[in-house]
């Protein structure tokens, strides 16, 4: 699959050819969405929890007598029943996440970049690392019709980062780090060439 190249003046500089087995693949919604909840469910901390009746104070003595009170025949402060017991079928500390097959996986990664370059929104770059420091106005001038932006790269770029950390929508990852998730919530995704073959060497 051919790819047009923009410099820093988004100008065509040339031309790149790139795997169809990895950005020319049918996107699948079930596959995109078994991935994006496989990634959500794992980032859930999961540390909501609360006192059973193990857990709180409480004398387990038998505090009224067997017959004869009138009441019912309790044997512990602690019963869910009583003012500051336990709580019964409460939630307890666990992990929300679970397995999904690697090959799921990483067909879920090659369809969200393929469904980004059939629609015309993977943009391919000649370099995103700026050895000078860049204005954060001259970034945005350079994506000014772009709301919402992934940008992918082999590694982190001090001059990048700080350009847009305060432009609304756009991120920074690199390229060991892309996902589904954050792939199919923005609007276009711009990639380095640098990343573009780390990628395909990836998943190819």
């Amino acid at each position: 699959m051919k790819f047009q190249i923009l410099d820093c003046k988004n100008e065509v500089s040339g031309e790149v050819d790139f795997s169809d087995f990895v950005f020319d693949v049918q996107p699948r919604r079930d596959i995109l969405s078994r991935v994006t909840l496989w990634q959500l469910a794992k980032r859930r901390a999961g540390t909501h929890t609360v006192k059973g009746k193990s857990d709180v104070h409480g004398t387990t003595r038998k505090f009224v007598r067997q017959k004869g009170s009138g009441g019912a025949r309790h044997g512990s402060r602690k019963a869910v029943q009583f003012r500051g017991g336990g709580v019964i079928f409460g939630p307890v500390f666990r992990g929300h996440g679970f397995a999904l097959q690697k090959k799921v996986r990483k067909l879920g990664l090659k369809m969200a970049l393929s469904a980004k370059a059939r629609d015309g929104n993977l943009v391919v770059v000649d370099s995103l690392n700026y050895e000078q420091k860049v204005k954060t106005r001259d970034f945005k001038s350079r994506f000014q019709n772009v709301k919402s932006a992934l940008f992918i790269d082999v590694g982190h770029n001090d001059n990048v980062l700080c350009a847009m950390s305060n432009i609304v929508g756009f991120d920074f990852i690199p390229q060991i780090g892309a996902n589904v998730y954050d792939i199919m919530r923005k609007d276009v995704v711009v990639v380095s060439v640098d990343a573009m073959k780390a990628l395909e060497g990836r998943l190819v």
